[in-house]
């Protein structure tokens, strides 16, 4: 990291900052006020600043974006209004993978183990076919597996697997996701009280 003590400087290098500052008028004047059909003009200036973006990819105008460049977003993904990408560490969003409305994917930290309080940045990513439901926050350095459903407002804080559902605070596994007419076997759910929002 750029700054190992923040309390008598930044965390990261002048050109971050000065890449955040003009990213941040590109959103306000051209992409936060973007009418929601316009996914290719959003997908566009995602690219400028870097990000790596697939074919087909629906970013809603009202996401919050901290660093474009920290983004790999994969065919075919959507990400909801209202949903936080804190992109300080690499963020990685899955084919056909979706992000709801006020999740917050959270890809950096601090460790508090020492005085200088530096900042540490993990990557997060987001498996193909998956769903992040409204309002989950995900901590730093999480993978969450192919076809995973995270539920409604849980915290996940370690990573989960692939094709299971999974809620609370924190965040673990339910049950199997089963897709309708996929022939995956069924699974036992491991906590029949549990329900997903």
């Amino acid at each position: 990291m750029y700054n190992q003590n923040t309390h008598t400087g930044a965390s990261f290098s002048l050109r971050n900052r000065v890449g955040r500052v003009i990213w941040g008028l590109v959103y306000v004047l051209l992409f936060r006020f973007s009418p929601k059909p316009l996914h290719e003009w959003r997908a566009f200036l995602l690219r400028l600043f870097g990000a790596k973006v697939g074919h087909g990819v629906h970013v809603y105008p009202k996401v919050n974006i901290w660093a474009p460049w920290n983004l790999v977003l994969k065919d075919e993904c959507g990400v909801a209004n209202g949903a936080i990408l804190y992109s300080m560490g690499a963020i990685t969003i899955g084919m056909q993978a979706v992000v709801s409305q006020g999740a917050h994917l959270c890809a950096g930290t601090h460790d508090y183990t020492k005085s200088g309080f530096p900042l540490v940045t993990m990557p997060i990513t987001i498996g193909d076919n998956a769903w992040i439901a409204a309002e989950t926050f995900i901590h730093p350095g999480i993978t969450i597996g192919e076809g995973c459903v995270i539920g409604a407002r849980a915290v996940v804080t370690q990573d989960m697997p692939a094709w299971m559902v999974c809620a609370g605070h924190p965040c673990k596994p339910i049950k199997e996701r089963i897709l309708s007419g996929s022939g995956r076997s069924s699974a036992v759910p491991l906590d029949e009280s549990s329900t997903v929002c």
